[in-house]
């Protein structure tokens, strides 16, 4: 047994020596399709609210509260400004005037370096060249192929009055963007969303009444339909709670639970936003809050056919909750979701879900509302997974259990791609 053993390490490190696992890992995982199940980018069909190009980058509020903390200019003489000033007040204040640190910049010139653009090039109206006389449908070819993307889903709210004629007038699909039906307005703004219905021609009131939630129904049956929704999604503030006799709490249960069942979509939650921390920031005035992991740990209890998607914006829930998704085999957690969308948050929580999870969850999305943005955060996040793989690749060398590239391909691919279909019953 001992000679065996001794003829097998040597076996593996004969491996290992002609494949360093990591080099290996890296370009397995770098090579490997995304699908990318959370963003709010829109297909070339919705018109202009497909954002890209740089001027978009630059002034998506992640830059604009970086550089509101580091600019005399008073809030509201920012948002004065047309879109092209802020993005030139940005360039010069972040990335000329400082070294672009954060990650937020880094992205932006992650993403012109891999399409091509010379970044010794300081000028940024040479940059702004580039995208000058594109069209969105070839862009969105370039980036989802730079990204290595095989498709993202988009976030598709049906009271939003841009949005809502589109689909209403008969959109075809694009086989490149897939569909969320997003139910903040409905469960967040009940009144609004109440009298909104009522102008469509549904027959509600606000007190909830049976009437009431058979139409709710209605509207959510009507539009995972129509869009051939993969699923259901909300984000919460950190007091969200379950079960609650809120408007809110009540649609979930009576309207929001039945028809994910029914329809065969689970229900995606991202829990922990405070709103207008700061309204004079506009988009950029959101914060976070600490929030309660057993609210998740009950509506997975209690609802044990329906499928659920979590993530939580704060850095003190992740242990808590991926704990929790060890309990419910109904709970996806995903991604790193809006302010843990940074390197060290990411390897962080990677480490933590593998070690605890293995291989059951989805590491990653982009929560991307710039097109552009793809590129930046899908390579960053690819080196991190890899990283982490890598290590784990290690530990299971060390033990004496030989690792093989087809192997670890299978692994990224239900990272990245497999796990979020087989979690929807879709391979």
């Amino acid at each position: 047994m001992i000679t065996a053993r001794k003829e097998r390490e040597h076996s593996m490190n004969q491996s290992m020596n002609t494949a360093d696992i990591r080099e290996v890992v890296a370009r397995v995982v770098a090579q490997t399709p995304v699908t990318d199940l959370h963003t709010h980018l829109y297909a070339p069909a919705f018109g202009p609210l497909l954002l890209w190009g740089i001027d978009e980058m630059l002034t998506y509020h992640y830059l604009a509260a970086e550089v509101l903390r580091v600019s005399d200019m008073p809030y509201e003489a920012y948002w004065a400004l047309p879109k092209k000033q802020q993005a030139e007040l940005i360039w010069r204040e972040l990335f000329i005037e400082r070294s672009p640190m954060s990650e937020a910049c880094r992205g932006v010139l992650t993403a012109l370096d891999r399409l091509g653009l010379d970044m010794t090039e300081r000028d940024l109206n040479t940059h702004r060249d580039y995208f000058m006389d594109r069209r969105p449908e070839d862009h969105v070819d370039t980036v989802l192929k730079t990204a290595n993307l095989k498709c993202v889903v988009m976030t598709n709210d049906p009271f939003d009055p841009l949005e809502r004629p589109v689909w209403m007038n008969g959109f075809a699909g694009d086989k490149r963007f897939h569909a969320a039906l997003r139910l903040d307005a409905l469960l967040n703004d009940w009144g609004r969303a109440c009298a909104t219905m009522r102008e469509w021609g549904y027959d509600t009131e606000p007190d909830l009444g049976s009437k009431t939630v058979a139409e709710i129904r209605r509207l959510l049956d009507e539009w995972t339909q129509r869009m051939g929704a993969l699923y259901m999604a909300a984000s919460f503030p950190p007091d969200f709670a379950f079960p609650d006799d809120s408007p809110r709490g009540r649609i979930i249960e009576s309207c929001v639970l039945p028809a994910g069942r029914d329809n065969g979509v689970p229900f995606a939650m991202m829990i922990g936003v405070k709103r207008n921390v700061n309204p004079a920031l506009k988009l950029a005035a959101d914060g976070v809050g600490l929030s309660d992991v057993d609210a998740v740990a009950r509506i997975c209890a209690q609802y044990p056919d329906n499928r659920f998607m979590a993530t939580m914006l704060a850095r003190e829930n992740q242990h808590e909750l991926c704990v929790t998704a060890r309990k419910f085999r109904n709970l996806m957690p995903f991604g790193c979701w809006w302010f843990l969308n940074n390197p060290s948050l990411i390897e962080e929580m990677t480490r933590m879900r593998m070690e605890l999870l293995g291989l059951g969850f989805v590491p990653q999305h982009s929560d991307a509302r710039v097109l552009d943005q793809v590129i930046y955060k899908w390579e960053h996040s690819r080196a991190i997974i890899a990283k982490v793989l890598a290590d784990k690749y290690a530990d299971l060398i060390a033990t004496g259990w030989p690792i093989e590239e087809n192997e670890i391909a299978r692994d990224a691919a239900r990272l990245l791609d497999g796990n979020f279909w087989n979690f929807l019953g879709r391979n």
